[in-house]
């Protein structure tokens, strides 16, 4: 790392991947223990690399450096080694800054998410400036982000089949070129429709069977619904998925009836949530609030990006929703609304009037458009 580089992060604020440290002790166990739990944390958090900075005050940014008689870098790496699972990959650098020695250790972005402490098994993020215990929902997103496990896929053990609508599924096996034959279940299990409870052998819906074939998701699925506002009035958008992109394009459309404007960046953005969406986050739904100063839609689940070459590190949640929803799509409202929220901008006359916000402290995405009393 240069000087300038250096520079640039001690004038930043700390946050999810930047933290300042005014001493580098290891001397005690417990000392130890902070140190993996500290860059475990950021290892964890969304985002890209992230620097802890040794030798720098926190408050006030004041260099006081750091002591180097007892400084051992392979001790560093070996301690992360020893009590991070799986490993963090990090660099250390000691760097003459202002007559004082300070210590840098870079934690690179990894594809083995999420790290877990060995001596406590505690998984740990960054919120803001702050270390945390990682929440249920946070581990179950990093697992889900890297492909251990699927929220789509898990099995809703509390209903039956009866929750699913049959008319539904045999449409969708009829589009995929199938025939339900004797072995119905096992068809349906093998497309993650629904599984069967091994203990039991009873088979139950998966959450995704439910989003997209139940004939009541919300009943059990609270939070996957859509909520709009506009003038004091709460519209609140239940079904499947695609029956909520079709039920929010008709209030949308009763919203903006007789005015100028682009309406289908609304549509556009209300898809691209209810199909990328974090549906492990139970605490919010899609949120829309329009007036006339500006639109936002709200989407729980802020962008994943990992560190990959420019135009290739987005990476898309919900995999398994998307490819079953392109099939189920036959008016192809997907297809016509794009695969994302890149064509937005290109509906406005002036581009810089739509925002894009994502928000990794509190898992959100936010698309900004002007408001619909504006002369767009």
């Amino acid at each position: 790392m240069n000087i300038k580089k250096l520079e640039y992060l001690i004038s930043m604020p700390e946050g999810i991947k930047l933290d300042f440290k005014e001493l580098l002790k290891l001397d005690f166990d417990s000392d130890k223990k902070e140190f993996a739990k500290d860059i475990s944390a950021i290892a964890n958090s969304k985002g890209g690399r992230g620097y802890i900075i040794f030798g720098v005050k926190d408050k006030t940014k004041e260099i006081v450096g750091v002591e180097l008689d007892c400084f051992n870098e392979e001790k560093l790496q070996q301690l992360v080694s020893n009590r991070i699972d799986p490993p963090v990959p990090i660099r250390v650098e000691i760097i003459e800054y202002n007559g004082k020695k300070i210590v840098v250790v870079t934690i690179f972005n990894s594809d083995q998410k999420p790290h877990q402490l060995i001596y406590n098994g505690s998984f740990y993020i960054r919120r803001g400036s702050t270390t945390g215990v990682a929440k249920r929902h946070e581990i179950a997103n990093m697992f889900q982000e890297y492909g251990i496990v699927y929220f789509e896929t898990t099995i809703m053990k509390h209903l039956t089949l009866e929750a699913l609508d049959d008319d539904k599924i045999k449409k969708y096996i009829h589009c995929c070129g199938q025939e339900v034959n004797e072995d119905e279940k096992g068809l349906l299990q093998g497309l993650g429709i629904i599984k069967q409870d091994i203990s039991s052998g009873i088979y139950h819906p998966t959450v995704g069977g439910m989003l997209l074939f139940g004939k009541a998701p919300q009943l059990f699925l609270p939070h996957t619904g859509v909520k709009i506002f506009n003038k004091g009035t709460i519209y609140y958008v239940q079904g499947t998925i695609l029956e909520m992109i079709n039920k929010s394009n008709e209030i949308i459309n009763n919203i903006i009836k007789g005015k100028n404007y682009p309406i289908w960046a609304i549509k556009k953005g209300i898809a691209n949530a209810l199909v990328h969406r974090d549906y492990w986050d139970v605490t919010r739904m899609v949120e829309v609030n329009i007036s006339e100063e500006r639109i936002e839609i709200v989407n729980p689940g802020s962008m994943l990006k990992r560190d990959m070459p420019s135009g290739t590190n987005l990476v898309m949640r919900n995999p398994w929703l998307y490819e079953k929803l392109i099939t189920l799509d036959d008016e192809k409202v997907l297809f016509t609304y794009g695969k994302g929220i890149e064509d937005i901008k290109k509906l406005f006359n002036f581009a810089d009037d739509v925002k894009y916000i994502n928000i990794y402290r509190y898992n959100m995405f936010k698309i900004i458009l002007p408001g619909t009393g504006k002369d767009i």
